[in-house]
């Protein structure tokens, strides 16, 4: 955006300048072009009275001595003809082609000067034809050709079209800087509000736009989204705060009512005993939900130690018992002196949850730690494409893990542990079949 407004801006002003320097290039090669037919057509004038007195006297030796002095310092040439075209007088050489030299004769003996020149310009011409008829009244006696050479007048021309062309330029530099200063204050709002979202998608839901200069519409829109950011970031930590609350108070009630149902059990009659069991379990769920909730409430609000390192080997030496209890085996080649971050051991402890879960007696689940890449792979029936899309999402269940226990958070609480250290958590299918969670890749703050 900021280097479109500049190439637009620059353009204008090019177009401007050269507006401007153009005509004015043009005009000062008319004006040194009419400067120069005014010059020789006077000398050409001085030739032509000189010319008339000598055919009338019969004498050409002080004409033929002029026009010589004169070729001799100017460089010209010129040639006098007499009414006949027959030549009175010459010196020098002229270079102009026979139309040309014809076509000025004619305009000369029929009683007119020479009204014009062609435009001068650097390249050319090198010289220009100037006639000018011989005589008394209406009487033509002869034409004075007088051929100039154009060079000091062209060096005028370039001098000038430099001049021109190097003003343009500086202007055109001085434009070029002007109009980024301009891009750069018009967009500043623009900028400092892709700052602020770039933070804000990052998590950072504090970060605001500053205040700063720019055009007052921009402004007002910097004020408004912060005014917006307040409302959803206010909104967001009363939501969080009362899940929070809530999943805090009731795990004071649900353990009381399970003490409760525990106490009662001597009391029940044995056809009742399973609906007991059921109901146990149903509190069971209940309170690992709310466990859940509070667990993914601390995540969100930040109440993590990201900065804090764990040794993730000793961590998984916990689950081996775990997974050997349920026949599974747990291939976890971890260097004993491996550190990690706590939201990516506590990530690996979801997906070995998870995996102890789903994955069938005899099966095995490999961790893996390359190049900060943390992989927890399992050989379990896995997830189709769509579930994986699907699974980062809150309480998402499987339609075939209806009676697996669990609160469908798990992955939701990895997601968001993987977001607050900077890490991306990824779910990939193993081959031939099984999951893949993958975290890659974190970074230490």
């Amino acid at each position: 955006m900021n280097s479109r407004l500049v190439v637009t801006f620059t353009t204008l002003i090019a177009f401007l300048i050269a507006a401007l320097a153009v005509p004015l290039g043009l005009f000062y090669a008319s004006h040194r072009t009419n400067r120069l037919l005014l010059d020789r057509r006077a000398d050409a004038t001085r030739f032509a009275e000189l010319a008339d007195q000598a055919v009338r006297d019969g004498d050409h030796l002080a004409l033929r001595a002029e026009i010589e002095r004169y070729c001799e310092l100017y460089g010209a040439a010129v040639r006098v003809l007499g009414r006949d075209r027959s030549v009175l007088a010459e010196a020098g050489t002229m270079l102009a082609g026979t139309a040309g030299t014809e076509a000025a004769v004619r305009l000369a003996l029929s009683g007119r000067t020479t009204e014009e020149l062609p435009a001068l310009d650097p390249f050319g011409p090198a010289t220009v034809l100037v006639a000018e008829p011989a005589g008394r009244d209406a009487q033509v006696s002869g034409v004075v050709l007088l051929q100039a050479r154009t060079d000091t007048a062209r060096a005028d021309v370039t001098l000038v079209w430099l001049a021109l062309a190097a003003g343009a330029l500086i202007a055109l530099a001085y434009s070029v800087m002007a109009a980024r200063r301009l891009a750069r204050w018009i967009l500043r709002p623009v900028t400092e509000l892709d700052r602020t979202t770039r933070a804000i998608a990052e998590g950072q839901l504090d970060a605001r736009a500053h205040h700063g200069t720019g055009p007052s519409e921009l402004r007002r829109l910097e004020e408004r989204f912060n005014a917006m950011a307040d409302a959803v970031s206010g909104a967001l930590e009363r939501q969080r705060a009362f899940v929070a609350d809530a999943s805090h108070e009731l795990r004071t009630p649900l353990t009381v009512l399970s003490l409760r149902l525990e106490n009662l059990e001597p009391h029940l009659r044995d056809e009742g005993s399973a609906e007991f069991q059921e109901a146990l379990a149903e509190l069971d769920r209940l309170a690992l939900l709310v466990e859940d909730l509070l667990a993914l409430a601390r995540v969100e609000a930040g109440a993590v130690a990201v900065a804090a390192g764990t040794a993730l080997a000793p961590r998984l030496a916990g689950w081996r018992e775990v997974y050997a209890a349920r026949g599974l085996t747990l291939d976890a080649p971890i260097p004993e002196d491996a550190v990690v971050p706590e939201p990516v051991a506590r990530i690996a402890d979801i997906a070995l949850d998870n995996a102890q879960k789903f994955v069938p007696p005899g099966g095995t689940v490999s961790v893996t730690l390359d190049d900060e890449v943390l992989r927890v792979a399992d050989d379990g029936p896995g997830l189709s494409e769509e579930e994986r899309a699907e699974a980062q999402g809150r309480f998402w269940r499987s339609g075939s893990h209806a009676n697996v226990p669990g609160s469908g958070l798990g992955l939701a609480i990895a997601a968001e542990l993987a977001r607050a250290c900077g890490a991306r958590l990824s779910l990939l299918p193993a081959v031939p079949h099984g999951l893949v969670v993958e975290v890659q890749p974190y970074t230490e703050r």
